[in-house]
């Protein structure tokens, strides 16, 4: 482990010399991934050198038990290696997860996209319940939101809302939430008291920057339009909203959220930038797939892998078979839990895959 992390501490160190390098300032690209790859190795090299002072400790306090020619320093010998004794396994299993190669995409901020699917008005209205649930999950994160685009359905709730989430490490956190989320309950416009089951898809669109998907202006056609829902005298009466539509994919991206055509027309160009991306990583991730099957996936938007149930207050995932009686909680953002379990499961597959190099 200490030949690797030796690398670890090279490698940062480089890093360190190069960011202030005034040509590689000077190259915003390789600049923000050079930044990218000093903030992780950071961690590493912290936890290195608190091994390397583990280790010379316990080599102190063994060679001051060995030469026994001082009562109280081998006694306090003897609490320093009982005390680094306890903490090295404990520092080793950090190291390791740590010594994981990271996803590239994870520290990306995100485009969550949910759409209404089986189960008309109530599936609307679950749709909304997802967007409420994880708005309030990102402002106790301390993240920020921003809507992108929507389209309200007749009853309340959205046939379809787009939103934005930037923070820190935003896609290595929500990119399990993507799938088909099943909710189980007596929907607002049944009159019998008879349960339905409805459902509503969920996808996790790592934010692409400029760089990492170049779009020719002329593949792209543009359309002004009228903005529809409420938004006021404004927003409705004038051509605000934008469409952009890539010719050769035939993806489509439109933002009317805001009043201004210019302002809509950048984040319209974020959302179909974000699309273009997602579509080259979900190749990546098909071929990764034919070398390793994960239990838990980021990119089968089709997988059914979540249930509410309203009528016995549980949450079910049924990837990592967790169940929740916590229901009312979850609704209200508190999904830590969950996420959690799916990101320890994920990084335990990970960790199997790597144990031969430790």
């Amino acid at each position: 482990m200490l030949d690797r992390l030796q690398i670890v501490k090279q490698r940062f160190d480089e890093i360190s010399d190069l960011i202030i390098q005034p040509d590689v300032i000077s190259d915003q690209k390789r600049y923000v991934q050079l930044n990218k790859e000093y903030k992780d190795l950071k961690a590493l090299a912290e936890k290195r050198d608190e091994y390397v002072l583990l280790m010379a400790n316990i080599e102190e306090a063994n060679e001051i038990i060995a030469d026994n020619s001082d009562a109280d320093m081998t006694e306090m010998a003897k609490m320093q290696l009982d005390e680094a004794k306890d903490r090295l396994p404990e520092l080793e299993e950090e190291i390791k997860f740590m010594l994981i190669p990271k996803d590239p995409e994870d520290a990306k901020n995100v485009m969550v996209e949910i759409r209404a699917g089986t189960g008309g008005d109530e599936a609307s209205i679950f749709a909304g319940d997802l967007f409420r649930m994880y708005t309030k999950y990102c402002e106790n994160r301390g993240w920020r939101t921003s809507v992108v685009d929507m389209n309200e359905g007749t009853s309340g709730g959205f046939k379809e809302v787009i939103f934005e989430v930037t923070g820190e490490d935003v896609y290595g956190t929500l990119k399990f939430e993507a799938g088909v989320h099943r909710v189980q309950r007596v929907p607002q416009t049944e009159t019998q008291g008879r349960v339905h089951t409805s459902a509503a898809t969920v996808m996790v669109l790592p934010e692409a920057e400029e760089f990492d998907v170049q779009i020719d202006m002329n593949d792209v056609r543009v359309d002004f339009f009228c903005s529809s829902g409420p938004g006021g005298q404004s927003v409705n009466t004038t051509k605000s909203a934008v469409r952009l539509t890539h010719v050769p994919t035939g993806l489509v991206a439109q933002c009317q959220d805001q009043k201004s055509q210019h302002k809509n027309k950048d984040k319209a160009f974020i959302v179909l930038r974000s699309r273009l991306y997602e579509q080259e990583l979900a190749k990546k991730q098909a071929e990764d797939a034919s070398t390793r099957t994960s239990q838990v996936s980021s990119g089968d938007r089709s997988a059914k892998i979540r249930t509410y149930n309203y009528a016995q207050g549980r949450v079910t995932d049924h990837r990592v078979g967790l169940t929740l009686y916590d229901l009312g909680n979850i609704m209200n953002g508190d999904i830590q839990k969950i996420v959690e379990e799916l990101a320890l499961v994920n990084n335990m597959e990970k960790l199997k895959e790597a144990s031969e190099v430790f």
